[in-house]
């Protein structure tokens, strides 16, 4: 077990529906990745920007961008994460994927699909939540929409960190920089989230504003810029138990079971 964590979220803009152009991108950029990076947190829908048309660009889990998140990881020693379009069958999920450094995959559906832009209509729900175990840290991941359901994203697991990777615009920013800080405090513990940057080809401007907040809701990360950039944080899980034991407010939370 490791008490710290380094991770990079990596915020940028995205190629509409170009997931070769994307992957040379991303693949670019982490070439200056830091040598002590452990985890490497890409956007939602990285491949192809936040599109509808799934049919046209969705993949498999033995396709080009699952085997090239399994070579990223293999080369930095690093597990690497983010969401693409996933076809199983005449289904499609926005599926977030999560590649440790021996290649091992493991993925999650994302729940909550975006009624306004009509996600629900295209993709089919995740039911099952998932919580990693990774150098001894207990991981969330969920994306984007999730984020508005503290329901969902409820430390029920005793996890350490929990992570969002997001298509999130501009006009709801403050929503995104409000919730991710909530998740933080009510979960009591570490949160991330991953958002990019740019304007799509529906018209939609994407301001980032990623970042890092510790279990008491501050930030470690800084707040509201806008540019490509990769953002470092170093999460330290003795401080996270120390708080814990401090102010032991998930022993008072409401027990539930999903259905």
């Amino acid at each position: 077990m490791e008490e710290k964590l380094r991770i990079a979220l990596v915020q940028t803009t995205l190629v509409w529906q170009d997931a070769k152009k994307n992957r040379i991108a991303f693949q670019k950029l982490l070439e200056q990745i830091d040598s002590k990076t452990d985890l490497v947190i890409l956007p939602e829908m990285f491949t192809t920007g936040f599109t509808m048309e799934a049919q046209k660009v969705a993949e498999n889990m033995d396709g080009l961008t699952v085997n090239w998140m399994q070579m990223i990881a293999k080369t930095y020693n690093t597990a690497v994460t983010g969401s693409i379009i996933i076809r199983e069958e005449n289904t499609f999920y926005n599926r977030l994927i999560f590649v440790h450094p021996d290649g091992r995959v493991q993925h999650y559906d994302k729940r909550h699909l975006f009624v306004l832009a009509k996600e629900d209509q295209y993709f089919s729900p995740g039911v099952e939540p998932l919580c990693i175990t990774y150098k001894g840290w207990r991981i969330k991941p969920l994306v984007c929409y999730d984020l508005r359901f503290p329901v969902w994203s409820r430390n029920i697991d005793n996890y350490d960190l929990l992570f969002y990777v997001a298509n999130w615009p501009k006009p709801r920013i403050h929503a995104w920089d409000t919730l991710l800080q909530a998740r933080a405090i009510e979960n009591v513990c570490f949160v991330a989230g991953v958002n990019r940057i740019g304007v799509d080809d529906e018209g939609h401007q994407y301001i980032g504003h990623s970042a890092v907040y510790d279990m008491l809701g501050k930030g470690l990360t800084p707040k509201g810029e806008e540019h490509e950039r990769i953002i470092y944080a170093d999460l330290d899980k003795s401080m996270l138990n120390t708080v814990r034991e401090r102010f032991p407010f998930l022993e008072d939370r409401d027990s539930f079971e999903f259905t």
